[in-house]
């Protein structure tokens, strides 16, 4: 048996809900950050260099976070394609 509640309410009722901080502080001087140091980037080279040093953990944050991303795309097409055909109601 599934059970699909759905909820209406704002990303920020949402975050409150379930206990997590408020960062947008603290994303807004980190957009900051990257935006005024990408206004010197001249060059791909440049931009590949800044966006390296920004990211949490540099090149293996990225490569953590990819594998991640794919990870998660895996199991999810491999659950999609394994649960029974739905019956109409």
């Amino acid at each position: 048996m599934k059970v699909h509640i759905e909820i209406d309410c704002s990303p920020d009722e949402a975050r409150r809900f379930m206990g997590l901080p408020d960062v947008e502080k603290a994303n807004a001087v980190y957009v900051d950050t990257i935006a005024k140091a990408m206004k010197g980037v001249s060059n791909i080279d440049q931009l590949d260099q800044y966006a390296k040093q920004l990211a949490p953990m540099g090149q293996m944050g990225l490569k953590i976070f990819q594998s991640f991303v794919e990870g998660a795309a895996k199991n999810s097409a491999a659950n999609r394609d394994s649960e029974p055909p739905k019956a109409d109601q």
